[in-house]
């Protein structure tokens, strides 16, 4: 059930990801379906059937009433990137959070960065080469793991955040760390010789440029930043 649920999320995750405008033209990895699938389904593997349900839910009535989640969640990334250009492009045609939303958002944001560091600091080389940690990072050119993923929890409906909240204070509960499953998710085999080697395996980096985004048309807008030039991250082989 479960790898059926990730498909059908990742396949309207993807055809999402097609309509959203990266001024400057289409992004090298918007015409990456399979290292798209990779990351996205290492992601949903360490997820309930329950919590995948609602987010296809999310995704099936966003498109319903004329919504792109993906786009929304790289736009909600310039808050931090492009203040000025979020504020006047972007903030007014996305749905406002509430202040206990916020809250709900920012304790689950804390304790995935938590788990970050943790792994960052027993992975050190494999840390590095991924996204800077915190939104205090954050640059017009650079969008930190934190910010990225306080848009993407923005985008979901009120029912999967509370179904995402119970699950990461499940995992913390129980001294897992969701950051470390999803990579062994992604490269199980890699991973298990990372662990053997203390951590010591790095990770090579891939870019693309950015550019300025702004408004298209009523309601339509173009995004950039970091979200497109950290796509993906290229595994070495392992010496």
């Amino acid at each position: 059930m479960s790898d059926q649920l990730i498909e059908r999320i990742v396949r309207h995750e993807w055809d999402q990801f097609q309509r959203t405008n990266n001024e400057g033209g289409r992004a090298a990895c918007q015409g990456n379906w399979p290292v798209f699938r990779q990351m996205r389904t290492s992601q949903f593997m360490t997820w309930t059937d329950p919590l995948l349900d609602s987010y296809l839910a999310d995704l099936v009535e966003a498109e319903r009433a004329g919504r792109n989640l993906v786009t929304e969640k790289y736009g909600r990334m310039m808050e931090s990137t492009a203040p000025q250009d979020f504020h006047d492009n972007i903030e007014p045609y996305i749905p406002r959070l509430s202040d206990e939303r916020i809250a709900t958002q920012e304790h689950v944001i804390a304790t995935q960065v938590a788990w970050a560091e943790d792994f960052r600091a027993r992975y050190p080389k494999l840390g590095r080469a991924m996204r800077v940690l915190r939104t205090a990072e954050d640059t017009a050119q650079s969008t930190s793991f934190e910010t990225y993923l306080r848009g993407e929890l923005s985008t979901y409906s009120e029912r999967t955040m509370a179904l995402y909240r119970r699950f990461v204070d499940d995992l913390l509960r129980k001294g897992r760390n969701l950051n470390e499953e999803t990579i062994a998710h992604r490269r199980p085999r890699w991973f298990r010789r990372s662990r053997r080697s203390g951590g010591r395996t790095g990770l090579t980096r891939e870019s693309v440029p950015y550019r300025q985004g702004r408004r298209q048309g009523t309601g339509r807008y173009v995004t950039r930043h970091g979200a497109f030039a950290r796509c993906a991250l290229s595994l070495p082989e392992t010496r």
